[in-house]
């Protein structure tokens, strides 16, 4: 196997070109049957809920607290 860069990123942009072209309909469906193998996944792994908390920040205050 060769890691050609150029054929690499050629291709992807190929195939984001193609899954663009796609109506929207097929689009959903394709999402559906992320959504359903990310599911069956989650279950495998023994995780109920999905792990955000990398992806949680916690707000800035609205308001200086006074000192």
């Amino acid at each position: 196997m060769t890691f050609d860069l150029t054929k690499i990123l050629e291709s992807k942009r190929a195939l984001r070109r193609q899954l663009a072209a796609r109506p929207v309909a097929e689009k959903l469906r394709m999402l559906d049957a992320l959504r359903e193998r990310a599911i069956i996944l989650r279950a495998a792994s023994g995780t109920s809920k999905v792990d955000t908390d990398a992806l949680r920040e916690e707000p800035a205050p609205a308001r200086p607290k006074p000192s």
